[in-house]
């Protein structure tokens, strides 16, 4: 075995790295502790002031796009929001539905172009369906026209801020060298 190829993370096609499991279990767990304290300001709010709850939607965009826009490569947002769901055990069908929708302009063009704009219409489609979905939650088809736009207005705000904040995070951990191992194809 020559010293490169102990260098370079060998897989079978199909399979995921060590280093990038590991990074998306850092990731993730990472993400279901900021999800709990976001999960209990969510419930504080929505007992106060239910419509300012979403407010913090875009914090569930957080952990799948630091890894996507880290990682660059495909599923790794779902496995982050498995495993940030396994963190905040109850709400891992929650956080993979929002996982879904950071992966989802991916998944639309094969994993071949990781363009930032692609994180952001991730984040643009969530926040105009999670109103949709939440609508009778939020009883919000009975709210004035502009308290219905307000909603909309900010879901999406708060998922275009969420996934510009893991943009962000994602590429000061690249610059600090993580994604350095995780990242490199094998030969």
């Amino acid at each position: 075995m020559s010293a490169s190829s102990a260098e370079t993370p060998r897989t079978a096609r199909g399979r995921i790295p060590t280093l990038v499991l590991l990074t998306c279990a850092a990731i993730g767990v990472a993400g279901g502790v900021v999800l709990w304290g976001a999960t209990g300001l969510s419930t504080l709010l929505f007992a106060v002031v239910p419509f300012a709850s979403v407010a913090l939607a875009g914090m569930w965009l957080l952990p799948a796009t630091i890894a996507l826009r880290l990682l660059q490569r495909p599923g790794v947002g779902l496995l982050v929001g498995l495993i940030s769901g396994i963190v905040v055990l109850p709400y891992i069908g929650t956080n993979l539905w929002w996982a879904f929708f950071a992966e989802l302009p991916f998944l639309l063009v094969l994993y071949r172009y990781w363009g930032t704009w692609l994180h952001f219409a991730g984040a643009l489609i969530i926040g105009v369906v999670y109103p949709l979905f939440a609508a009778e939650y939020f009883n919000l088809w009975a709210m004035p026209l502009p308290a219905v736009i307000g909603f909309f207005a900010l879901t999406i705000g708060s998922c275009l801020a969420g996934t510009a904040l893991g943009v962000v995070i994602a590429d000061a951990l690249r610059r600090a060298g993580v994604a350095r191992l995780a990242r490199r194809q094998p030969r």
